[in-house]
């Protein structure tokens, strides 16, 4: 986003939807007239992304419902949308910021309103189980399983600082083509998302970074809203252990303890002072080293369902997706790094909300 469109978005302003809808790379429209909508991320589900549209049937003489034609823009046939939010930066000049690519996964007509939903493009990988057992050849790396997996559904990128390696003989998965992908992620102390551009980024397990956004409740500058907080014990642990297996059968285990001073679950703090663990297992381990990064990725990972949290009412920042950082001024917080972890953006006016964690 511009600096005159980041200062836009601090009030209220004028917002608008357009969307794009593609089928096998050919452009089907590039005017969908969206007249209501929503936009859900949440980082801990296997596809983060889920988006509704609401499109009047008719409009400037073209029915939008798609029948039964195969080729139509709406349709959920393996059409995908590319969805812009525009900000009006003054005298009705539109920024558009794109929100990335989602496929159709169910269209409805109901009187003269059609309904679509769409998800994120980890969809076609879900739902694209093997037909038969999947075997690395003994030239494989973790890379080369993953974009294996993956391709040509969607192109996979990865992050210059990843080191590759070798993946162990003997391994099979059976039949969940995304749960071996994510089980490679894992070992390797990675995860993967789609970026807005529509491809799999596979990048270093990490909450570093710039913070891209300062929110606060402040009555003259600020745009929340509101707050609430929240806090658990469920699903909460102080230490990973993982453990994997050597080429000669030996079995290895890494651990990571919460050493951070600022953590609630601080390894043995007032929040339990004997270990809590959470056990890992995989065959893609074979050294003690190996263990030990994957158990603290994997420690790093659990953080995001179990760890100090508040939930966010403000005014829609189209710029936002779950794992930017920001920074929280407010609910008893000064400057305050966070991660999201969970949005809901509308798409017409109303508020936005998110949940941060604090880090």
């Amino acid at each position: 986003m511009s600096t005159t469109a980041l200062a836009v978005v601090q009030g209220s302003y004028t917002m608008a939807m357009r969307a794009e809808s593609w089928l096998g790379g050919q452009l089907l429209t590039d005017d969908i007239p969206i007249a209501d909508g929503s936009e859900s991320r949440d980082r801990s589900l296997a596809v983060p992304e889920q988006i509704t549209l609401t499109i009047p049937r008719r409009d400037q003489g073209f029915d939008w419902d798609p029948g039964t034609d195969p080729a139509h823009p709406l349709a959920a046939y393996g059409q995908q949308l590319r969805i812009d939010y525009g900000v009006d930066v003054g005298g009705g000049q539109f920024e558009w910021i794109n929100r990335g690519w989602f496929l159709i996964t169910d269209s409805s007509t109901d009187g003269e309103t059609v309904t679509v939903t769409c998800a994120g493009l980890l969809t076609l990988i879900e739902e694209a189980t093997l037909v038969s057992p999947f075997q690395p050849s003994s030239t494989d790396t973790l890379g080369s399983v993953i974009q294996a997996l993956i391709e040509p559904a969607l192109t996979v990128s990865f992050d210059g600082t990843l080191v590759d390696r070798a993946v162990p003989l003997g391994l099979q998965w059976d039949s969940d083509r995304l749960g071996a992908v994510t089980e490679v992620l894992n070992a390797w102390g990675t995860a993967g998302r789609v970026t807005e551009d529509g491809y799999v980024l596979v990048e270093p397990v990490s909450d570093s970074g710039a913070a891209v956004l300062a929110i606060s409740d402040d009555p003259d500058t600020g745009t929340v809203v509101r707050w609430q907080g929240s806090t658990t014990r469920d699903g909460a642990y102080n230490c990973v252990v993982a453990q994997g297996e050597d080429a000669n059968g030996n079995q290895l285990q890494g651990v990571a303890y919460d050493s951070s001073g600022v953590s609630p679950y601080q390894y043995g703090g007032n929040f339990n002072p004997l270990p809590v663990p959470y056990s890992y297992q995989s065959s893609l381990l074979t050294t003690v080293a190996q263990c030990r990064t994957a158990a603290a990725a994997q420690l790093q990972l659990l953080r995001r369902q179990a760890f100090r949290k508040l939930a966010v009412t403000m005014v829609p920042h189209p710029g936002l997706v779950t794992g930017d950082i920001i920074t929280v001024t407010g609910a008893a917080l000064t400057n305050a790094r966070c991660a999201i972890e969970q949005l809901s953006l509308p798409y017409s006016p109303g508020e936005m909300n998110l949940t941060v964690r604090v880090l």
